[in-house]
Parts: structure tokens; sequence; C-alpha cells
């Protein structure tokens, strides 16, 4: 298997030195440079950027510049999800976001895990692990969320609070690392 083969499969993969990789990135990078440089008023070529950095047309994406990430093709977004300023989508694997889901500025998802060993880290192995949030899913200012993640539809992760761990649907969880403090009435 190749470098990017291996990274999608889950396993560990060289990050740093492969060269398409690599390329990939910078591509990536160069389209968030573009977005973020365009007026939010200039919507057809926002939605042109767009099309371009996930390879498919969002349906009624709101997303507000700065955003970053590392390749696009790995972000799967659903119906009307609003993206505030400063986010970053990490997304060496999937990235899966459901239908009206709300991000706070700040928010990060980050699919990389690093090994612990610092001989091994060096060589510049990474894991990427697939992040999946919900349908009606709120992710408040500064959330992070870390590599293999689920957070159930209907969910509510407060503002600074950064999620470890999986969270089931219609939860209210917070802190660090985010625990859940309550279920939500839904209905």
């Amino acid at each position: 298997m190749n470098e990017k083969e291996k990274m999608l499969a889950g396993e560990w993969y060289d990050a740093n030195f492969d060269e398409a990789l690599a390329s990939e990135r910078i591509r990536a990078k160069d389209l968030c440079l573009e977005l973020n440089q365009t007026k939010l008023s200039n919507k057809n070529k926002r939605l042109a950027i767009q099309q371009e950095l996930f390879r498919y047309e969002p349906k009624h994406l709101e997303l507000l510049s700065p955003f970053q990430v590392d390749y696009g093709y790995n972000i799967d977004l659903g119906q009307r999800v609003f993206i505030n300023h400063d986010c970053y989508f990490m997304d060496g694997a999937k990235i899966t976001i459901g239908d009206h889901v709300f991000f706070g500025p700040n928010c990060g998802l980050y699919t990389a895990n690093h090994p612990l060993p610092y001989k091994e880290r060096d060589k510049g192995l990474e894991q990427a692990l697939p992040i999946h949030i919900g349908n009606h899913v709120w992710l408040g200012a500064n959330v992070i969320v870390l590599p293999g993640v689920t957070i159930g539809d209907g969910s509510v992760i407060s503002a600074g609070s950064v999620v470890t761990k999986d969270i089931p649907e219609n939860a209210l969880a917070i802190g660090v690392p985010a625990k859940v403090v309550k279920n939500i009435n839904n209905e």
C-alpha cells in the first residue's frame, strides 16, 4: 500500500515525508487561502472554491473565514451546516458531519494520532482515525474533537470542551475531558 492508502485505511503512515500527500495538503491549503481571502459577498466564487476543496457541492453550507483543512476531500458535510470563524478540520481520516450542525468559532476536529515513543514519532508516523458528528449537533466555541470520536444526534458540546470519547445522542457534554452532564429532551 502507498502512504495515502495506509492513511485512509487507518494504519500508520508517513505523514511528513510522503510527496504525494504533501502535494495534496498544499493544494488544500492553497484553496483555503483563496477561500479565506474571498469576500463573503462573492458567493459564487466562494461556492466554486468550496466545490473544488471538498470535491462536491455542499448543500446550504454557511462557512465563515478563516477556515483550514488538510485535504478537504475527506470531509462529508450534511445539509445546513454552519461553520463559524477560525475552524480547522484535520481530515487525514474521514470527517462525517450530519445535517443542521453548528460549529462555534475556533473549533478543531483532529483525526491525527502520533506514536507515544519519540523514536517512532520522529519518523513522521501518523495514524488517522475518523470523526463522526450526527445530525442537529451544536459544538460551542473552542471545542476540540479528538481522533476516532463519534458525537450522537441532538447533542451539545459546551464551549471549551475537549471530546476524547464518544458522546451519546441527546447529551450535553462539558469539560476537559468532556463528560455527559445531562440528557437533552429533544421531543
